[in-house]
């Protein structure tokens, strides 16, 4: 007799049979080397890093490196408990009031993950009688957070203000109503109009949330994130984001908003009260990183080189890429099997890229994602332009015989 264990093996089994077979299958490559602008195989290769979310290059910085070491020296591996029963010590605190300011919100509130914090501040914050209105490629953090809590769910179009309107007009009823949208939308690099999210969120009596994870510390004159770069601060009602990309790279997430709703969220985010704390090695390099990103503007302005030179070389050899200025640049290809070989043989040449295709985004645009650090040199992108035009050109993709960047 074939046990009810036996039978959910082999389908999970077939299942992962027909992932490989559809070229869906995801693999983990693993390193054996910080996260660099080059980092090691276990053979010790070193390849050229061009997909991590490392954009100022934070991620093993010596003094962030040093404020962690410290903190385990001080306060342990661990806080062994929850915030609100014995998990808080100053360190959560310091670093709240730090992201706050530097948000230039009123309060903040730190989660183990942005995931948990937009996991956790719907379902706190609403209700049947509210409303929901939601970009459709939105995160899916974002995506369950909305899903968790019982507040009426309109999704409007891509970017598509007109259609969120409509959808605001016929919502007039609810009590309270809430726009959600990435600062930056991650597999494109499309940046959110925030300034006309902030304007029918005024016209509309709404609240703006935008989840500014890819944005926090590297878009804005100070880095402040989409709501400095679209000139609009202080009008944007909630921000959520993370310390695990710009904000040096490890993990933990936050909100920032008025003391009102950060002292709701204290009360009623499940995320919140029922995880685990923060570790205090985090959290403290978390904050040594805010402050080398106040000390040093010079980090973005670099990184935004970068993405130009590598978005202006890309175009000249003939590779097609999503328009943009964000150091995110998706270099658009014709098929899944296209992207796949495309990453494949990038690699072979000590060039780290990761092949994205559907369901991650839509079945008409595979691509690769690059992602630049400012910590990037000028030979980096150099090697990474003649590495993809050599590649290009062995698929066909490119025409053979181009000048050579």
């Amino acid at each position: 007799m074939v046990t009810d264990q036996a039978s959910m093996r082999e389908a999970l089994q077939e299942e992962l049979r027909s992932l490989h077979s559809l070229g869906l299958y995801k693999k983990e490559r693993v390193l054996f080397s910080p996260q660099e602008p080059s980092v090691a195989l276990q053979d010790q290769t070193k390849l050229l890093n061009l997909c991590s979310n490392n954009y100022l290059g934070l991620s093993n910085h010596p003094e962030i490196v040093e404020a962690a070491k410290q903190a385990l020296s001080s306060y342990g591996f661990g806080m062994s408990s929850a915030r609100f029963i014995c998990g808080t010590n100053d360190l959560h605190k310091q670093l709240e009031q730090k992201t706050a300011a530097f948000l230039e919100m009123e309060a903040a509130i730190v989660f183990p993950s942005c995931f948990d914090a937009n996991a956790g501040v719907f379902e706190a914050l609403l209700h049947q009688e509210d409303a929901v209105f939601s970009d459709a490629l939105n995160h899916a953090s974002l995506i369950d957070g909305i899903r968790l809590c019982k507040a009426a769910r309109f999704r409007y179009k891509h970017l598509d203000l007109e259609d969120l309107e409509t959808l605001l007009q016929k919502a007039q009823g609810f009590r309270r109503k809430i726009i959600v949208s990435d600062g930056v939308f991650s597999m494109d690099g499309e940046i959110a109009p925030i300034g006309q999210l902030v304007d029918l969120a005024q016209k509309y009596n709404a609240l703006l949330l935008i989840d500014d994870c890819h944005a926090t510390g590297i878009l804005g004159a100070k880095g402040r994130g989409s709501h400095e770069h679209a000139n609009v601060l202080g009008k944007v009602d909630i921000i959520t984001g993370t310390y695990g990309k710009a904000l040096g790279g490890a993990s933990g997430g936050f909100i920032a908003a008025s003391e009102p709703i950060i002292a709701m969220l204290r009360q009623k985010a499940r995320p919140y009260l029922f995880s685990n704390a923060l570790p205090p090695p985090i959290t403290a390099g978390s904050y040594a990183a805010i402050d080398l990103i106040e000390k040093h503007p010079e980090w973005q302005s670099r990184l935004w080189e970068n993405a130009k030179i590598f978005r202006e070389g890309m175009l000249r050899l003939g590779f097609s890429l999503i328009p943009g200025e964000h150091p995110i640049v998706p270099v658009l290809m014709e098929t899944a099997e296209q992207a796949q070989k495309m990453a494949s043989l990038l690699l072979e040449k000590g060039v780290y890229v990761i092949p994205f295709f559907y369901p991650v985004v839509p079945k008409d645009s595979p691509r690769i994602r690059v992602q630049l650090s400012s910590s990037h040199t000028k030979e980096d992108l150099k090697k990474a332009l003649r590495t993809f035009q050599e590649v290009g050109e062995n698929l066909g993709i490119l025409p053979a015989n181009k000048e050579t960047l």
